[in-house]
Order: structure tokens, then sequence, then C-alpha cells
């Protein structure tokens, strides 16, 4: 499963003495597609959270290939690698205006109970959307 963010343009506040987006500010921006596809899913972290779902990262990776600088926009492609068990594991590219692709990278998810702080399968309420 794949989606694409709507355009997002890069802020001063996210840059660095070097006028390049700060390397941390990427995994913002995956989680940020993350949660924009879920809520297009009608899935609501918040909602989940209440429910005693807790979905912390547990693993994330990012290749850098160019930087986006102050003012230049882009677009996440977020992928679902495949039907979740225990965890959640999705693939990212982000491509700027001119469609070159800025970087990739990975984050696991891991299910955990809230109230025995234990990993847990993936919810089926969860599992019926993905599948």
């Amino acid at each position: 499963m794949k989606y694409t963010t709507k355009s997002i343009t890069v802020r001063y506040g996210e840059t660095d003495q070097m006028r390049f987006v700060h390397h941390s500010n990427y995994f913002k921006y995956f989680e940020l597609a993350r949660l924009e596809w879920l809520s297009k899913m009608n899935i609501s972290y918040a909602q989940m959270e209440k429910e005693g779902i807790l979905m912390p990262v547990v693993k994330a990776s990012i290749i850098y290939k160019t930087p986006l600088f102050f003012g230049d926009t882009f677009r996440v492609v977020v992928t679902l690698n495949r039907v979740p068990k225990a965890t959640l594991e999705f693939s990212y590219q982000i491509i700027n205006q001119n469609n070159k692709i800025i970087c990739t990278g990975n984050t696991v998810l891991a299910f955990l109970s809230q109230k025995k702080k234990l990993p847990m399968r993936c919810p089926n309420f969860l599992l019926e959307k993905f599948n």
C-alpha cells in the first residue's frame, strides 16, 4: 500500500547554519506522511491511544542523497511494506519539486499495550483496513 502526501514547503526554522534542512527533520517528515495517510484511511492515532494501543518507533534509518533547502517544496511517498503482525514496517521517499529523490528511509513501529507495557498483535480493526 502506497500513499503520497500533498506538497510541503520547507520552513526556515527547519534549516541549519549551512541552509540545509537539518537531518533530524526528515524523521518528522516521515511521521507527517504516516499520520496524513492513516488519517485519509480514517485511522486515528489519538483514538488508538485512548483505547490503550501505542505505536512507538523501534527502528529508523535514512539514506540522504541531496539536501532540501529553505523554500523548496517536496512530497513524501510512504509505503506499507507488508500486512502488519506485531509491527508496521514503512518505506519512504522524499521527492522535491523537480522530481529528484532527496532521501529514502524506513521505520518500524511496534504495537504496544499501554496497560501491560508489552508488545501486542496488530488490532483487528487495523488489519481490516490493510487487507
